[in-house]
Formats: structure tokens, sequence, C-alpha cells
């Protein structure tokens, strides 16, 4: 097991000696803006979060729907850099796992695969995930992010193939994220109906890997829902929009260790 595979591991293993599933908040690097962005990630972990993923701005986030991609583009307009979020990264690292969620062109314009890898192990990520690599792509990338020792976290959707699924389930590192609903992130009214089968038969095909499951998680609510199936819960655009309604940093830190602490709540119940 490689080391940030075993840095994930051990949170999963946590939260279920607990009898919870593990909270995994999502956070935009320098959205609105830099003091924002690491006062964020700062309060995740003083509230209770569990890992936490950890998003690179760019310019075509194909997976993320209106917030998230607002997000990126505000971060982008404030100067964000992949810089921006080794920083962010390295403010937390050492208290919780973080997992870089990064565009697979962001990974290529930065020296390729091995330098990219080499400049997140040294911000202390523990893992990677690139939407945009599917399975069977360039597989040299994941084989350098292990090299590397980081996780590569691959995606599951409610119309991947079952044989499929299974082997992507064999490649994974960290955990399996599975998107709960067809189309792009964003908050959702209500969760799909096939999520409990979905998890249950990517469980089945993962093995000992952990199962968490994000995209359209917006209430504690919601977030207690998941928690009874999978192994972990992802909350994204509904933290995303309370970091960016807030009139500054102490007041974005404020509202999401808000939604955290409830949401912590839920789980343990």
């Amino acid at each position: 097991m490689i080391d940030g595979e075993r840095r994930i591991a051990a949170v999963f293993q946590a939260a279920k000696a607990e009898g919870r599933a593990a909270l995994m908040p999502y956070l935009m690097a320098g959205f609105p803006d830099r003091e924002t962005g690491l006062a964020v990630a700062a309060a995740y972990a003083d509230a209770g979060a569990d890992l936490v993923e950890l998003g690179v701005p760019f310019s075509d986030p194909l997976a993320d729907g209106p917030t998230v991609h607002a997000a990126d583009t505000k971060a982008l307009a404030e100067g964000a850099t992949l810089r921006t979020a080794l920083e962010t990264c390295e403010a937390i690292a050492d208290r919780l796992p973080v997992v870089l969620m990064v565009y697979v062109n962001m990974v290529l314009a930065h020296g390729g695969a091995e330098q990219f890898a080499g400049l997140a192990r040294a911000a202390g990520a523990a893992g990677v995930i690139v939407p945009d690599l599917p399975l069977g792509e360039d597989e040299g990338i994941r084989d350098a992010f292990s090299a590397a020792g980081l996780a590569t976290v691959p995606l599951v959707a409610p119309t991947t193939p079952a044989e499929r699924r299974a082997r992507i389930c064999a490649v994974a590192r960290g955990f399996l994220y599975v998107v709960s609903t067809v189309g792009t992130t964003g908050e959702r009214g209500e969760l799909p109906p096939a999520l409990a089968d979905l998890v249950a038969a990517t469980k089945a095909d993962a093995g000992e890997t952990p199962v968490a499951v994000g995209f359209g998680i917006s209430t504690p609510a919601q977030v207690a829902e998941v928690g009874k199936v999978a192994d972990g819960v992802i909350v994204g655009s509904r933290l995303v929009r309370a970091a960016g309604e807030a009139a500054g940093p102490a007041e974005a830190a404020d509202a999401v260790a808000d939604f955290l602490a409830e949401a912590r709540v839920g789980l343990a119940g």
C-alpha cells in the first residue's frame, strides 16, 4: 500500500470504528480569493472533516456544474494557479488527507505526470482525482502517481456498465468515487432512488476499498442518508456556495463549519 493510500485508509477505518461514514468536503482553491480559500480549508479541519477534496482551478471543468464552474472562473480571475492549490494543501495536509481534484490538462501543462506528482507529494497530498482520465487512457499517469505515493481515485457513474465498473474498482487506490447521478456537480433537492443499489454493487466489486459518494449532496439530512450506505460522503457545491456568499474569510469559515458540524451529528446518529 502506497503512502497516500495508507493515510486515506486510516481515516476511513477511524470513521468506521466510530460507526459512521467519513465526511469529505470539497474546496475550490483560491475561491473566492486566496485568504478565504485558506480560511475555509482550516475550518474544514477544525470542524471535523475526515478528508478534503481540493479543486485545482481550471478554465474548462467539464465535470462541474454552475456553482463550481463559477468558482473556477472567480478563482482564476483572482490569480489562482496550481501554486495556490498546493499552498492550500500544505496548510492542512498534516492534519488530514488531501486529495487533489485536477483535470488532465493541468497535469500535462505542469511537466507531465511525474513532475506534477512530485509537486503534489511535496505539498503533502495523499491522492489525486482526474475526472477526465478514464480507464484505459494514458495509464502512465496512474503509474506515475502511484510511484510517487499518491492514491489515484477513479470515478464510477450510474451509467458505467457492470463489467467496466469491476475493472475500475480493480485499479482504484484510496477509495472509489461514486457519482450519484448522471450530469455535473450541483445541489439537488432529492437523492436518486437507485443510489443505494449503485453503492451496493460498487462495494461488491471494490472489496476492501472504501466507496464514497459525491455529486448533488446538499443538506445535512442528505449527508446522513448517504452515510447509511456509503463509506464516505462528499459535499461540494453547497459548501462552495456558502463560501462565495459569505462577507469575508471569517464568515466563510463559520458558514462551512456550521454545515459540517450539523452533518457530523447526522452521520453519528
